[in-house]
């Protein structure tokens, strides 16, 4: 548990499929947190750990000196932080906003111009893994962006994450983001790609991802989401399609902005068309092991449980 000199009361704005997943952590190493949605569901399914609940994202910055903000689109950034009750109408707190979202670096700068404009800071800081991971605590953090500020905070990302770097000029933490889902996501399709061609030459997936886990040819993703390919079950979700797609367009407009080919991940990204096509939409990614099987024409005798 972090010393009680580093425990900054901490405000907490977007408590979807990650955030929920992370303020836990927060509020297990002492951290008191004021949490925000558009949900209130959703602040309702944490206030029984001790999350305190904001109206809005100007009282979470109030009660707070860091807010940290984890949401799905521009359009939720924009209105979270220069919306009518924007962090940057707040008269006083949230001195230092730690932005954990994956969105175009273009985007997050606007953001923190308009914070800048109130003497607040944002710090560019995406994080890597899904849900599942983030229940574990072993999310990887990119910090970018002022360093004071980030050695600042770095007691608060250690309490939600399994290892935080800092790794430059803000923007290089979404830099840093996108190199790591592309890997993230070729990895999943691939494991898919195994799991389709081993159970079609007559193997057991169960026995396929253990032999396979902890072997010089496994990944993390195999580790977490293999699992869940074995057991036919994409109903715990870590992360949906949603996620993988929209970060698709931002690789892609970013890798073609500096000319770079990046044709494995494109073909890699095929299969989460498919498995979105077939109807999979809204379980987890590891769903893209569905689509494989069914290009393969595999068909499992008595799907597990």
């Amino acid at each position: 548990m972090a010393p009680p000199e580093e425990r900054l009361p901490v405000g907490f704005v977007g408590l979807g499929v990650l955030g929920s997943a992370i303020v836990p952590h927060l509020l297990a190493d002492g951290y008191p947190v004021v949490g925000h949605d558009t949900a209130p569901e959703k602040i309702d399914a944490l206030a029984g750990l001790g999350l305190a609940r904001a109206a809005s994202p100007r009282e979470a910055a109030e009660r707070s000196e860091l807010v940290v903000t984890c949401l799905p689109s521009v359009a939720a950034l924009d209105d979270v932080v220069s919306g009518p009750a924007g962090i940057d109408k707040a008269a006083h707190g949230g001195a230092v906003v730690l932005e954990i979202s994956t969105l175009p670096v273009r985007d997050k700068a606007r953001a923190r111009e308009a914070l800048a404009a109130t003497g607040r800071v944002m710090l560019d800081c995406p994080v890597s893994g899904n849900r599942i991971q983030a229940q574990r605590r072993q999310l990887t953090a990119f910090a970018s962006g002022d360093r004071a500020a980030c050695d600042r905070v770095a007691p608060v990302l250690a309490a939600f994450t399994r290892k935080h770097h800092y790794v430059g000029e803000f923007g290089c933490g979404m830099k840093m983001k996108l190199v790591g889902n592309i890997l993230n996501l070729v990895h999943n399709a691939v494991a898919a790609e195994v799991m389709a061609l081993g159970m079609k030459s007559g193997l057991d997936p169960g026995l396929i991802h253990e032999v396979i886990s902890g072997s010089a040819s496994s990944s993390a993703m195999f580790e977490v989401r293999g699992a869940m390919m074995a057991r036919n079950d994409y109903r715990h979700e870590g992360m949906n399609f949603s996620i993988p797609l929209k970060d698709a367009r931002i690789i892609a407009e970013h890798a073609a902005e500096l000319a770079c080919p990046i044709p494995i991940y494109q073909a890699a990204l095929q299969l989460y068309y498919a498995a979105v096509a077939q109807g999979h939409h809204d379980e987890d990614a590891a769903a893209v092991c569905a689509a494989a099987e069914r290009a393969a024409n595999v068909r499992r005798t008595e799907p597990e449980r």
